[in-house]
């Protein structure tokens, strides 16, 4: 068994903060791979579901961001799991918006979320870093972090989002070079081909006519010789 962690702040307020967006993803991932319905537990609330062969409890911690390890940390406990079975998608001010990564271990960077699972937890579990851009300056942070997403934004999200869904049975596998490949796929999709296929072969062109002017033929000379000079000319 694994829990897929979403990261963010609980009531309609925040619903669409940036944020957000770790609850978005597993939202997602519920609402397209048949998850049960959500309920509270856990200091959470959590849904139930298969991804390929394993089972997952998806939780959106609804102890506010700073809190998030202490809903992590019991769920954790009741179902006697290890952090490197917790994945936690959150998100990201070191990447452009659209950009995903996934980090195994390692530090929280500053993010109150992760501070507070390093916390109750420690750093062994699996981020998924979601980008949602920078807004140029520290001091601006947190304004930014809680401001809802653009209409701007509504497209890339929206692929990033169904990138993850369509992700989540590899990444429950531990194959991140697939799962991010699926978000790929979402957000730049290949480009279709522009070459056609079989070009009709091209008819040869029709010879040009000569620009020259046709001479007439020269009409066939009358001999005007005697029979008896013929006779003396082939003797000649």
């Amino acid at each position: 068994m694994q829990i897929f962690v979403g990261l963010g702040n609980p009531g309609a307020k925040y619903a669409h903060n940036r944020h957000n967006i770790g609850f978005m993803a597993v939202d997602r991932i519920a609402e397209e791979h048949d998850f049960s319905p959500w309920k509270s537990r856990f200091q959470g609330l959590v849904s139930e579901g298969r991804l390929g062969d394993d089972k997952i409890l998806l939780l959106k911690p609804q102890t506010f961001m700073n809190r998030s390890g202490q809903s992590i940390g019991e769920a954790m406990r009741f179902f006697k799991l290890d952090s490197t079975d917790i994945t936690v998608f959150h998100d990201e001010l070191d990447l452009a918006p659209g950009k995903l990564r996934v980090k195994h271990g390692g530090g929280h960077a500053g993010h109150n979320g992760l501070r507070s699972i390093h916390d109750h937890i420690g750093p062994h579990y699996t981020r998924v870093r979601m980008g949602i851009g920078h807004p140029g300056h520290k001091d601006r942070v947190a304004a930014y972090v809680l401001h809802d997403f653009a209409k701007s934004d509504a497209d890339w999200l929206d692929d990033v989002l169904h990138g993850c869904a369509d992700g989540a049975p590899d990444l429950a596998q531990g194959d991140t070079g697939r799962f991010l490949n699926a978000v790929a796929l979402r957000v730049k999709p290949p480009r279709a081909s522009t070459t056609p296929a079989d070009k009709p072969r091209r008819k040869p062109d029709a010879p040009k006519p000569d620009p020259r002017p046709v001479q007439p033929e020269a009409p066939p000379q009358t001999d005007t010789r005697s029979p008896l000079q013929r006779l003396m000319d082939r003797f000649r």
